[in-house]
């Protein structure tokens, strides 16, 4: 009877939990676009917030010597995002629009650059990105990602994994760097109250 009475009331809770999933999960033709615009949104707003919070005087901050400085960090997420995006995206980014992405810059940008330089650079490659991205659909994504004119033998879909995974990484990075000096990462940080 016990069995019976269970089974009743699980039954009666079935459609509840899949109407929940069913809400929470929409179908889409561009999955894996749809998912790294998701993702470069809520990281492109924890990279730069780090890249801002950190004082100037601490961008040469390093744990130990074998890791980058941090204003190093901040370069390379700026000169990543310029190239895997330009691949993902199949454009590069227009100078005109992101001075601080045109591959002169991109050539020159260094860890020891000013702050505001580097926090510059890295919120123009994220805007570039989320540009570069909103066009970007799954029709595509087997197609090579030639970057800057280079063939890379990478596909598109390899390097939407690939830039999604390395803001990962460096975010998971600019906040121990944050920590270490005693400041809390963007994502710590409590929300405010609507």
């Amino acid at each position: 009877m016990k069995v019976i009475a269970t089974l009743i009331v699980a039954g009666a809770f079935c459609p509840v939990v899949l109407a929940a999933q069913t809400r929470t999960f929409t179908r889409s033709d561009t999955p894996l676009s749809d998912a790294l615009r998701q993702v470069v949104a809520r990281e492109s707003k924890n990279l730069v917030s780090a890249a801002d919070e950190l004082p100037a005087d601490k961008y040469s901050y390093r744990p130990t010597p074998a890791q980058m400085t941090f204003g190093q960090l901040i370069a390379h997420v700026t000169q990543t995002n310029a190239a895997l995006g330009s691949g993902i995206a199949g454009s590069t980014p227009d100078a005109a629009q992101y001075p601080r992405l045109a591959p002169s810059a991109l050539q020159t940008l260094a860890g020891t650059d000013p702050k505001p330089a580097l926090v510059e650079a890295v919120t123009q490659s994220f805007a570039y990105c989320t540009a570069a991205l909103a066009n970007v659909d799954d029709s595509k994504i087997g197609d090579e990602a030639v970057i800057f004119g280079r063939h890379t033998g990478l596909s598109r879909a390899a390097a939407m994994v690939e830039i999604a995974a390395d803001w990962a990484d460096h975010y998971s990075t600019a906040a121990s760097y944050l920590r270490l000096n005693g400041l809390l990462p963007p994502s710590a940080k409590p929300q405010a109250a609507h």
